[in-house]
């Protein structure tokens, strides 16, 4: 897990008269659950995907663990990341899905079975590895996505919007479990959302 910082951190993009981000200045503590919270266009979007290595930092810093990453691609910076449009592989079940990124790092057969297993133990997902996306609700597609995140073990877990396509009795759900999830492993969570009510519930801060 890691600690981190915005330092000035300022994104202005090409042709704009102001910048979407002005001077960003933000610490997160290891394993803290922070919340970004704001109307749409007010930067907390973009001040994820910054973090991320999806935006180009303008000027200022980022850090992740003491370490300047602001020049990082985002297979750099360890970090994972759950889109609102999480994008799960139609003709692959849950476990395939969830070891997807393991796969791709080349990690021995036994490993990913055993990091898929305890991943899916603790989303709530082992009854569920061989079913393919299609035969999943949209609250068990969204841990799937979660877990393919965070079967890497990151040291950053960056969400943005992730509930908004459920619907209001799932995503009230779902906030409770996204809470459960974080405090259990204790992962350092930036979360974005424009629901005050859900940034309430879910933030340490």
């Amino acid at each position: 897990m890691a600690t981190v910082v915005f330092d000035s951190v300022t994104i202005t993009y090409p042709g704009a008269t102001r910048p979407s981000v002005d001077r960003l200045d933000l610490a997160i503590d290891d394993g803290e659950f922070l919340v970004l919270v704001g109307p749409s266009g007010c930067g907390k979007s973009t001040s994820l995907r910054a973090l991320a290595g999806l935006e180009p930092v303008t000027s200022g810093q980022v850090s992740i663990g003491g370490k300047d990453v602001t020049g990082l691609e985002p297979a750099a910076r360890d970090i994972a990341m759950v889109f609102q449009n999480y994008a799960l592989y139609p003709h692959m079940n849950v476990r395939k899905n969830i070891g997807y990124p393991l796969r791709l790092a080349k990690m021995p057969k036994a490993e990913i079975a055993a990091k898929v297993e305890e991943t899916a133990r603790v989303l709530g997902l082992s009854e569920l590895l061989d079913r393919k996306p299609k035969d999943l609700s949209g609250g068990q597609r969204q841990r799937v996505a979660m877990g393919r995140a965070l079967v890497r073990n990151p040291q950053v877990f960056l969400l943005d919007e992730p509930l908004s396509n459920l619907d209001a009795k799932l995503r009230v759900h779902m906030r409770t479990e996204v809470a459960a999830l974080q405090r259990r492993l204790g992962v350092t969570t930036v979360y974005v959302t424009h629901d005050q009510v859900e940034a309430m519930t879910l933030g340490d801060r």
